[in-house]
Formats: structure tokens, C-alpha cells, sequence
């Protein structure tokens, strides 16, 4: 699976998805839960990199302090909305506003679809941001911010 970054608007973002073969209506369902569930967590402020105690710890997490006051000091890190996964012959696509979420979000996104890759259906490429030549692009209606594109 490749994986390219292009030009990213952070409030109107398109990811995309190639697959080896069209995906079938069960390989679709997985791919839409992946989404789904990055984007409560991207909700809820869990791609905040300016809270990671535990993985600023080190490999030896027993009795580790855990300071509310560093977690209550952070910058909230919000993603604001994501549309519905979208589906055309070999490829998928999801419209992403990621507000103020950290780009960690992003590698546990690609770390996800990577394992699913592996294990589930075979993705060809991930394009992150920018347009698709064999797909073109309109405004999504939940974007806040017109497209430059």
C-alpha cells in the first residue's frame, strides 16, 4: 500500500482510497467502521499530541503518574466533521473538516488501514488531500470554508 500526501486543507480535506479490486459490500462495512470510529475518537479529542504522557513514558508504563494538571493545560484538539465514505469502481473517499486535531490522527489512520490492508482487502494507495484525477471534486456540503481548488 502506498501512501501520498498532496496538497491539504485542513477544514476541506478529501482522503482517498484505491483498491486492488472493487470492494464488495462487506469489505465496504469494514472500511466505513474504520472511519467511523476514527472519527469519535478525532471527536472526542483523542488525537491531541499535546497530551501523549503515556507515550512520552517510555516502554515502562507500571506506576506511571499521570498529571491531570499537563492533560487539563492542553490546547483542546478537536476534528469538527467527516462525511459519509464514498465509493466508485476501485476507489473510496471521505471528506475530512480535521478542525483542530493533531496530525497524529492521521498516522493511526494509515496505521488502521495499513493492518487492514494486510488482513481484510488490498488497498492499492491512500492520497491524502488534493483531487483526484479520475474522480473530481465539488464543495462537500458540510464544509464550513469554500474550496480553493
Amino acid at each position: 500500500m502506498e501512501v501520498h500526501f498532496r496538497e491539504i486543507d485542513p477544514f476541506n480535506c478529501w482522503i482517498w482510497l484505491r483498491f486492488s479490486e472493487a470492494p464488495n459490500q462487506g469489505e465496504r462495512n469494514y472500511v466505513d467502521g474504520i472511519f467511523d470510529s476514527w472519527y469519535v475518537i478525532g471527536r472526542l479529542g483523542g488525537f491531541n499530541a499535546g497530551n501523549l504522557q503515556a507515550h512520552d513514558q517510555g516502554g515502562d508504563l507500571s506506576w506511571m503518574s499521570y498529571e491531570n494538571t499537563e492533560a487539563n493545560n492542553c490546547l483542546p484538539a478537536l476534528m469538527h466533521n467527516v462525511g459519509q465514505l464514498e465509493y466508485k469502481q476501485l476507489w473510496g473517499r471521505c471528506w475530512v473538516d480535521f478542525g483542530t486535531s493533531d496530525s497524529i490522527g492521521l498516522d493511526i489512520l494509515i496505521n488502521c488501514l495499513r493492518q487492514m490492508d494486510s488482513d481484510v482487502v488490498q488497498l492499492e494507495e491512500v492520497l491524502v488531500g488534493g483531487v483526484n484525477e479520475e474522480w473530481g471534486v465539488e464543495d462537500h456540503p458540510d464544509s464550513v470554508f469554500d474550496s480553493l481548488t
